[in-house]
């Protein structure tokens, strides 16, 4: 089944609210991965999930833009347009979202789907939506649509979660780039605009996260801050402690002390 076809296919089955359609469009050792929600669900469990949700809401989900495809990859923005919970009055429900699909033959070893329902602050939407305005007018020139930029962002991501790319020390934003399969430039683009942050605070988040569950392990007592510093990709105790502070509020040391506590 070509991409197109895959994907025809997958949002009929979403506007009829077939779960065993949707959920069908997954290997029966496949996995959906729902990010906003921050579960991943079995073909089995899609099925019993979306049961549960088509009987409560009526969406129409619509494409946005164009399909990127890879080798054995799709990646896409939709819409999704509805009324709320069956049978109750209530405003009209708008959203959009993006779907990142890993292929094998016909069917998806891994649908990743990202989506942000509507600020309830419409302060905080207009706020939010200048300064995705601005980091866009910073790269009008660049060449990198946005169905690009988007495929681009779930591969990052993609190998970021499952390669646990940020341990490695020498990792650097050209090679990053070249694992990807893009420039330096508009993987640098793709960290500014998608995730509002440059390359070495975007690898420090995952290095400091990871980092943090270290410290909480129960052993934790028994291996070094300097090793564990090592072991999440920073090549010196210094650089560790300055990014820990700055993404945490406190020392490493001061964490683990504080998760020690909890346990007691």
């Amino acid at each position: 089944m070509r991409a197109t076809h895959f994907v025809e296919s997958y949002f009929d089955a979403w506007n009829h609210r077939d779960p065993q359609a949707v959920a069908g469009h997954l290997m029966s050792t496949g996995t959906y991965r729902d990010i906003p929600e921050n579960v991943e669900r079995t073909q089995e469990e899609l099925t019993a999930s979306l049961r549960s949700f088509f009987s409560n809401y009526r969406h129409r989900y619509q494409l946005i833009g164009e399909l990127v495809k890879g080798c054995n990859t799709i990646a896409f923005q939709y819409e999704a347009r509805g009324s709320g919970l069956t049978g109750r009055k209530g405003p009209p429900i708008r959203y959009r979202g993006a779907e990142f699909i890993t292929l094998q033959g016909d069917a998806a070893i891994t649908i990743t789907d990202y989506y942000e329902y509507p600020a309830i602050n419409p302060v905080s939407r207009r706020s939010e939506a200048k300064r995705r305005v601005n980091r866009g007018a910073k790269y009008a020139k660049s060449g990198l649509s946005s169905e690009q930029q988007l495929f681009y962002s779930r591969q990052l991501e993609e190998i970021m979660r499952s390669q646990q790319t940020f341990l490695r020390p020498d990792l650097t934003l050209p090679r990053l780039a070249e694992e990807i399969g893009c420039s330096g430039n508009h993987l640098s683009q793709v960290i500014n605009s998608e995730f509002g942050t440059s390359f070495f605070e975007y690898l420090n988040q995952y290095r400091i996260d990871y980092a943090k569950e270290l410290l909480s392990q129960n052993n934790g007592q028994a291996t070094s801050i300097l090793n564990i510093a090592f072991t999440v990709g920073f090549n010196s105790n210094s650089a560790f402690y300055s990014a820990f502070k700055k993404r945490v509020g406190i020392t490493p040391a001061q964490y683990r002390q504080r998760q020690l506590n909890r346990r007691h």
